[in-house]
């Protein structure tokens, strides 16, 4: 699913209530399969303005189980796409989800960095107000700049995200020589 048009709106409390009928739906299909369903990217953060489509990512113990999870979800109208070149995240479309938000989902296992780094980035936005309304700014002026270029859109919010990921490994790095990690 590509998007044609971008558009970014202000943060929708209905976001929370999408997602649950979304995971509703994929708990029933995946009962003990999946570890844990996850409402990742920004319509995830309360008050960030975002392109109003749910991500999902659906924790799996590892890849031993994951055949059996492709098959619950064909068996509700999702196909396997790939990897789409995100090593540790396999994501898939769908057909009949008119009763549903539109969303992406994704299937990750549970020590896949790239479900590690959503996580991460979501957290980090839900405990600071202020990048909060900085990154809500840059989709929006994003979105106004480049309404019908994903790419270029992508590419004007980059800087930011790159800039909270190194934000977060430094505080990871600065817990870890603390003595934080004592595994």
């Amino acid at each position: 699913m590509v998007t044609k048009h971008v558009v970014v709106l202000p943060y929708d409390e209905k976001w929370k209530q999408d997602f649950l009928m979304i995971k509703d739906e994929l708990t029933s299909a995946l009962g003990q399969l999946a570890m844990g369903i996850e409402h990742v990217g920004s319509t995830s953060v309360e008050n960030l303005s975002a392109k109003p489509i749910i991500d999902i990512d659906v924790v799996i113990k590892d890849y031993t189980v994951f055949e059996e999870v492709v098959a619950a979800l064909e068996s509700i109208g999702y196909s396997h796409e790939g990897d789409l070149g995100i090593a540790g995240r396999e994501a898939f479309k769908y057909d009949g989800k008119e009763h549903l938000r539109k969303h992406h989902l994704y299937v990750c296992p549970a020590d896949s960095p790239e479900l590690k780094r959503h996580i991460a980035f979501r957290d980090y936005l839900r405990n600071h107000s202020d990048a909060v309304r900085e990154y809500s700014h840059i989709k929006e002026e994003g979105a106004k700049l480049y309404p019908y270029d994903i790419e270029r859109y992508i590419e004007h919010k980059s800087p930011f995200i790159e800039r909270i990921y190194a934000e977060i490994e430094q505080q990871n790095s600065d817990f870890e020589n603390k003595g934080g990690n004592n595994k």
